[in-house]
């Protein structure tokens, strides 16, 4: 079966899917409780398709049947009745809209995408990724725009525990570091429509030369995970002036962070011998902590 974070990827791969499909999940973004209860032909015919549209909606998510994708609906609207969250997130914004109510819509946003990716996320795919990090001669990031932002994070981490690890900004120099890669290297590509043409060559030249390929996207059937090794998929919530790839950030984030943290576990002793040895390395630029400094008694002729 299929793993959770059902309505996530539902959501986030509606607009690609043909007509028929997308009435299909339409309804059951619509009202995820009521299609947990009801029969293929009762989801059918809400639809207006056939039984055998919403069969191929079903296989399309990774299910065998609709008793799999229904079994996945309930268990998802139970998990987030539990922990309140609102399944249908009020995501727009007004002009006149107060401050508080632009926190309510970002941080459901937010916190909604990062639970979807959670519940989507390949573990398996993650060890494998670590083992190979862990391990490699060399690991090149690349990501362009916000998903650049994310690759940058991750290699100032990565770096920060010894592993030899690179952000190309530029494509021309990661397409020239992606040659030089071989087999036992990591080439890691960041794109949430998983249609960015730089990011895709990178990883291409990096697979024509043995490294491993590792795919960062919304889209888990995008040219870029088509030809990636490996793919982690991220969920995005959307918001007024937050479109898609704006909003993918902090689920990029977390897929990179639990690689990190895993690579980390991995390299425990190495790890943290590297934290001790820069933390000192920084530590005459810090400023003392004046909370944490004994207060000087005064004498009783001194106050």
């Amino acid at each position: 079966m299929a793993g959770t974070g059902l309505l996530g990827r539902v959501r986030t791969e509606l607009p690609t899917l043909p007509e028929a499909l997308q009435r299909v999940g339409e309804r059951l973004l619509g009202d995820p409780e009521e299609t947990a209860r009801s029969t293929i032909v009762d989801l059918a015919e809400r639809a207006g398709t056939s039984t055998a549209t919403v069969t191929r909606f079903c296989r399309t998510f990774g299910y065998r049947g609709y008793a799999e994708l229904r079994v996945a609906v309930a268990t998802e609207t139970g998990r987030a009745a539990q922990a309140r969250w609102d399944t249908d997130i009020d995501r727009e914004i007004g002009p006149d809209d107060p401050l508080s109510h632009l926190l309510d819509v970002v941080a459901s946003a937010d916190g909604r995408a990062i639970q979807d990716t959670a519940g989507q996320v390949d573990l398996a795919a993650v060890d494998r990724v670590a083992a190979a990090v862990a391990e490699a001669r060399r690991v090149e990031l690349f990501g362009l725009g916000s998903s650049g932002n994310a690759a940058r994070e991750m290699a100032f981490r990565l770096e920060r525990i010894r592993v030899p690890c690179w952000h190309r900004p530029d494509p021309h120099t990661a397409l020239t570091n992606a040659a030089l890669l071989e087999a036992g290297d990591v080439a890691i590509g960041l794109s949430h429509s998983g249609r960015t043409r730089e990011v895709i060559e990178v990883l291409a030249e990096a697979a024509d030369h043995g490294a491993l390929t590792v795919a960062v996207t919304s889209f888990p059937r995008s040219p870029l995970a088509e030809m990636a090794d490996v793919v982690l998929t991220t969920a995005v919530q959307e918001t007024t002036f937050r479109l898609a790839a704006l909003s993918a950030l902090h689920s990029q984030l977390l897929v990179l962070d639990l690689i990190y943290v895993a690579v980390a576990q991995r390299t425990y002793r190495r790890t943290t011998e590297a934290f001790e040895v820069t933390a000192r390395a920084v530590a005459a630029h810090r400023l003392p902590d004046e909370s944490r400094r004994p207060r000087r008694r005064h004498r009783p002729e001194e106050r």
